[in-house]
């Protein structure tokens, strides 16, 4: 993947969609390159279809400020988000989280079951908290807390494994959660999570 300037607009991902926010409107590096034309995401890129619009600001902030150090973050989005001003970053979280959002499906369908269990209800014998409880049934997420049904496999486990390292240890509660979590449950989880379909709006 190449760096791109943040003259590109960044909304090639479908500008015949984009209803009141216009496209000339956003400076910003080419999104598509790396989140799909419709945003749906990749293996190592997340789905921002239908996202949470408050998260998607929380995010590019916390990309700008570098707090996110993971390694992708600081090759990419660091620089992707270093000079975007508040008011692009709002139209363009409102716009990425109506976009409806397509179930990634690429778990492994044996794990569903296990991974369910530990998202609504924890593992209590091992002290994990149920996810529901902060991101909602299905997964659909809550505010600044990120919708996480049908995001891909690939992306769910490495985030997970991420935090569970300690990356993006600034507050955010998710690298004390990961860090009880083994690989299987890892697994499980991003496996489950990736067949969930909800609702389409991320506001």
């Amino acid at each position: 993947m190449k760096r791109f300037p943040t003259s590109m607009a960044v909304l090639a991902i479908s500008l015949a969609t984009a209803g009141p926010l216009l496209a000339e409107d956003l400076s910003v590096s080419n999104c598509t390159w790396c989140h799909g034309s419709s945003a749906q995401g990749y293996s190592k890129a997340p789905r921002l279809a239908g996202q949470r619009a408050d998260y998607l600001v929380n995010q590019l902030q916390a990309f700008a400020t570098h707090k996110r150090d993971e390694f992708l973050s600081t090759k990419y989005m660091w620089y992707a988000a270093a000079h975007l001003d508040p008011l692009t970053v709002r139209n363009l979280a409102a716009y990425l989280s109506a976009l409806p959002p397509e179930a990634a499906k690429d778990g492994d369908s044996e794990l569903i079951a296990e991974g369910r269990t530990i998202f609504e209800n924890g593992v209590p014998d091992e002290n994990i908290a149920a996810c529901e409880a902060c991101h909602g049934p299905e997964a659909q997420g809550v505010r600044e807390i990120p919708r996480l049904g049908g995001l891909s496999y690939g992306y769910l486990e490495r985030r997970l494994e991420q935090w569970n390292q300690g990356h993006d240890a600034w507050g955010a509660p998710m690298p004390k959660v990961a860090r009880s979590l083994s690989p299987n449950q890892i697994a499980a989880l991003a496996s489950y999570l990736s067949f969930v379909e909800s609702e389409s709006s991320g506001k």
